[in-house]
């Protein structure tokens, strides 16, 4: 059981060294997404509040369907979060796996 506890810790101990190294593409992904929110909510008339909504539902791929873009640039913008979102997703998982299997390599070689 104690062994379990030592690779969660350092599993999370690499996999808080792995985002920080890919933070910044990371953030800029966050911001372009909610960037292309906010112009989103601009073609299609949107409160703001509503485009960064649309944005992040979109971006995760989640896509209620209660906010629909109606314009042909909306729509493609609306694209553009939605492949940015499965980019974002991928750097967060690769971390997620590197993290993994550094911790159960080190746990291996502290056998």
């Amino acid at each position: 059981m104690t062994n379990s506890k030592f690779i969660r810790r350092l599993f999370i101990r690499e996999l808080w060294r792995g985002l920080g190294i890919v933070w910044p593409v990371v953030s800029s992904l966050l911001v372009l997404m909610a960037l292309l929110g906010l112009a989103v909510a601009g073609l299609e008339g949107w409160p703001l509040s509503d485009g960064l909504y649309f944005s992040f539902v979109t971006g995760l791929t989640v896509g209620y369907g209660d906010l629909v873009p109606k314009t042909g640039g909306g729509r493609v913008l609306a694209m553009s979060i939605g492949l940015g979102g499965i980019v974002l997703t991928g750097f967060v998982v690769a971390v997620a796996v590197e993290a993994l299997r550094s911790a159960v390599a080190s746990a291996d070689d502290d056998k």
